[in-house]
Formats: structure tokens, C-alpha cells, sequence
């Protein structure tokens, strides 16, 4: 089984590659989705949350409101690193059990585990290849601003949280320019997808 890590950073456009991916029949194992399930209403990650940061972090099903949580952490670096105490634990012992069943279910297929933070969190050696999706910092700025309805000073914000792309373009084994058409993005997967195989 081979393992592709896939990174990059906010609005750089990772679900798009990820997708393409899986229609190449790559299975993928999404750390967002996984982080989503850690704390839905009471599992120990969501307990953990609740007890730190109060119960005005809720919504009325219980489950944590997503946008409060950013707002409350994004701009200070020690909640966030707190924030990532609680939740990637849970997270990493999911990729663990996951990918344990998908190697005994497929012994040759390839995996693709979309981890946003893989570099940032020195979780290379977990990987056999790092797959990172770039833009240029204008374009991530330009989209956070389009998808997510942030002004400038919140959309950069929001960057400054992250490690720069150009950092992490310096540990990837191959980078993926999502700043051009979407056809040139599944070109570059293409050959991408023709080189592993």
C-alpha cells in the first residue's frame, strides 16, 4: 500500500484534488471529517472542548458552532495549539484503524490521508509521498475572502494562523498548482496519478 499525503493550505484547493484522486480510485482518509466526527456531542473530544472553553460554544443541538470556535482560536497560537492537543489524538488513532482496515481489505492500494497541518504537526514519516496542492498567496487570500465572506484584514488573519505554502512547498516530494483552470489542476493530477502507478 502506498501512502500519499495531501496538504496544503486554506483555499489553496485540496477537496478538489482529493476528488480527482478518488476517481482515480485512490481511497482517501480526510482529517477534517475525521476532526468533525471527534467532536460531535459527547465524545471525549467535544467533553474536552466543552470543559475548556464553556458551553457558550454550542448550538442548540449540542453541537459545537464551528464559526464561535474559529473566532475564539484562529487568532491566538496558544489555543490553537491547545485546540490541536484535544482533537488530534482522536484523530490520529482514526487514521490508524482505518488505514489498517483498508490495507487488509486492498494490500496494493493507494491511500490518500488529506491532512492540512501534515507538515505542522511532523507527521511526514507517516507518508510515503507528500502531495502539496499551492497557490499563490493573493489567490488563497482572494478565494478565503469569496468562500467564507471574510474582509482582507480576517482572511489574512486566518492565513498568518498557517504555515506558508512557500514553507511547505520546501518538504513536498510534489506540487500541485491549483492557481490556473480547473483543467490544469486534473492535468497535473493526471501525470501526477501516471508517475505513482
Amino acid at each position: 500500500m502506498m501512502i500519499i499525503g495531501l496538504t496544503g493550505g486554506i483555499a489553496s484547493g485540496k477537496s478538489t484534488v482529493a476528488k480527482m484522486l478518488v476517481e482515480k480510485g485512490a481511497h482517501l482518509l480526510d482529517a477534517d471529517k475525521l476532526a468533525r466526527e471527534a467532536v460531535e456531542p459527547d465524545q471525549p473530544a467535544w467533553r474536552d472542548l466543552v470543559n475548556w472553553l464553556g458551553e457558550s460554544i454550542l448550538l442548540p443541538d449540542r453541537s459545537i458552532d464551528r464559526v464561535k470556535l474559529a473566532n475564539l482560536v484562529f487568532n491566538d497560537k496558544r489555543k490553537m495549539e491547545k485546540l490541536n492537543k484535544i482533537v488530534h489524538p482522536w484523530v490520529g488513532s482514526r487514521f490508524i484503524a482505518r488505514s489498517e482496515k483498508i490495507k487488509k481489505e486492498d494490500p496494493h492500494a493507494i491511500l490518500v490521508y488529506d491532512i492540512p497541518l501534515l507538515i505542522e504537526a511532523g507527521m511526514q514519516k507517516m507518508v510515503d509521498h507528500i502531495l502539496l496542492v499551492y497557490v499563490p498567496r493573493e489567490v488563497q487570500v482572494a478565494r478565503l475572502q469569496q468562500r467564507d465572506g471574510l474582509s482582507p484584514g480576517e482572511a489574512e488573519l486566518r492565513l498568518k494562523a498557517q504555515m506558508p505554502l512557500e514553507e511547505k512547498r520546501k518538504q513536498a516530494h510534489t506540487v500541485i498548482d491549483n492557481s490556473g483552470p480547473l483543467a490544469s489542476t486534473a492535468r497535473q493530477v493526471d501525470q501526477f496519478w501516471q508517475k505513482i502507478n
